[in-house]
């Protein structure tokens, strides 16, 4: 289940990424944290104690909203945007 429900949506174009291996829609403008959020129940696992996390401080400060793609690339989900076509990944496998 989604961490986060939309409520209200108007006029802002789909787009489709694949989030761990399954295909995935968000909206145009979403942040990589908001597209990730409302398609699955967390942002990413941490390294430490592979634990689900969300974000934290949703400015780009903390440092907990690191994500990967399926290439090895990290993101900063709070303040990099969903583009069409991306393949972000949640899980714990590539922390190490």
């Amino acid at each position: 289940m989604a961490l986060l429900q939309r409520v209200a949506e108007q006029g802002r174009r789909v787009v489709r990424f694949t989030l761990d291996g399954r295909p995935v829609e968000a909206l145009e403008g979403d942040t990589i944290l908001t597209a990730m959020l409302t398609n699955g129940d967390r942002l990413r696992r941490t390294e430490f104690a592979d634990t689900p996390r969300a974000g934290f401080c949703m400015m780009g400060a903390c440092q907990d909203c690191w994500v990967r793609t399926e290439e090895g690339e990290r993101l900063r989900a709070c303040g990099t945007f969903i583009a069409d076509g991306m393949r972000l990944v949640s899980g714990g496998e590539w922390n190490s």
